[in-house]
């Protein structure tokens, strides 16, 4: 019960989260410009209910497609950088993309959408047992995209080079505890 009752918390928060970033982003321009992420709230009015299978498998479908993407902007930045001479504008639109899809990251995760209903995800019970873990850390993961997006847009390298050292830092904080190594079988 006491599990239940936390997973139903964590994802209300990160809900909740999600739909204040997508207020914030809509009415006001001079957020997209601050390298903070929205914080999340510590506690909701109510506990969520897990989604159904239907919701379930079209979240757990946006939420694979939208890591894909970040892995493939990570790579193309990686390559960008490593070259004699960097493509800003190639790294500022990865950025950008990894921005938008962090923002989209705490709505990825309601209970409902793990193993024990989505049989090819990777995403580990740990999210649903230590929602608040979980939360901080997709926080961490958010903030570090933005600034790595103001750093981008800057045209800093060398503020590019550090921040997509901190923003690798939070992807493998977050995958080293919740999500499997494997595609269970």
């Amino acid at each position: 019960m006491r599990s239940s009752v936390l997973i139903a918390v964590a994802t209300a928060s990160l809900l909740g989260a999600c739909q204040k970033n997508e207020q914030a982003s809509a009415g006001n321009e001079t957020a997209a410009k601050n390298t903070e992420a929205p914080a999340v709230p510590s506690a909701p009015a109510a506990p969520a209910a897990p989604v159904p299978p239907d919701q379930a498998q079209a979240l757990f479908h946006e939420r694979h497609e939208g890591m894909e993407d970040i892995g493939k902007a990570t790579k193309t930045i990686h390559t960008t950088l490593d070259s004699s001479s960097p493509d800003l504008a190639a790294v500022k639109s990865a950025a950008a993309t990894i921005a938008e899809l962090a923002g989209k990251s705490s709505g990825w995760f309601p209970p409902g959408t793990g193993q024990d209903v989505l049989h090819k995800t990777r995403a580990l019970p740990a999210i649903w047992q230590k929602p608040e873990d979980f939360a901080a850390k997709d926080r961490n993961f958010q903030q570090a995209a933005q600034a790595f997006k103001a750093a981008a847009d800057a045209g800093d390298v060398n503020g590019v080079k550090a921040r997509i050292a901190d923003l690798g830092k939070t992807c493998k904080a977050c995958h080293d505890t919740y999500r499997a190594e494997h595609h269970p079988k």
